[in-house]
């Protein structure tokens, strides 16, 4: 009984230092994020994704899907200068923890289990370019899918950075019903091998 309040008080302390963190790495890379219109083109591209996915007509289908080209071009285009502005954040705000549990300033008490998001975000960046340039002839419809699961691992990469591995998992569970193994092997096979060269541990 001695020991449960030292506990509870210690385990709001770490929570408390833990959200301050967190708060941190959300406005710095909201910072980066706000000059540019990646949210909006996703929101609009994965939308006319599913409508075409929902159309019984191939024709159709085709038709919305050859519609989107401008739209992903502009998008991998954002995305490569976002991608390249984040490059001017230290090394040292830039690490993401490997670690499975948010623990508190992880990524500067473990620098040896990180991963650097500078790197990430430029892997996420060839991902998505190759994929809007259609680089590996894919049909409109793999095509579509593909480039969906670019921007969901990115987004993964995103909330992995501001949280952690686990709540970057966990959300992509249920928002979009996709296990993170899942979403790994439904990127394109480049973005994968580079993907996994930079999180999986040596």
């Amino acid at each position: 009984m001695d020991l449960l309040l030292p506990a509870f008080l210690a385990f709001i302390a770490l929570y408390i230092v833990r959200s301050r963190e967190q708060g941190q790495r959300i406005r710095l890379l909201a910072s980066h994020l706000g000059r540019y219109r990646i949210e909006k083109l996703m929101e609009q591209l994965t939308h006319n994704y599913m409508r075409a996915l929902d159309e019984k007509d191939a024709v159709r289908r085709g038709q919305i899907l050859e519609l989107q080209e401008g739209t992903e071009r502009e998008l991998a285009g954002q995305f490569a200068k976002f991608a390249q502005d984040f490059r001017t954040v230290p090394t040292a705000d830039a690490r993401v923890s490997r670690l499975s549990w948010p623990l508190p300033y992880a990524s500067k008490l473990f620098p040896t289990a990180t991963v650097d998001m500078r790197e990430l975000l430029a892997v996420h960046a060839r991902g998505i370019h190759e994929t809007a340039a259609n680089a590996r002839g894919l049909s409109p419809k793999d095509k579509a899918f593909c480039m969906t699961a670019e921007l969901f691992l990115m987004q993964h990469s995103c909330h992995w950075f501001c949280k952690s591995k686990t709540v970057a998992s966990a959300r992509m569970l249920a928002r979009h019903k996709t296990s993170y193994d899942q979403l790994v092997q439904s990127v394109s096979p480049d973005t994968r091998r580079a993907y996994l060269r930079l999180v999986q541990p040596d």
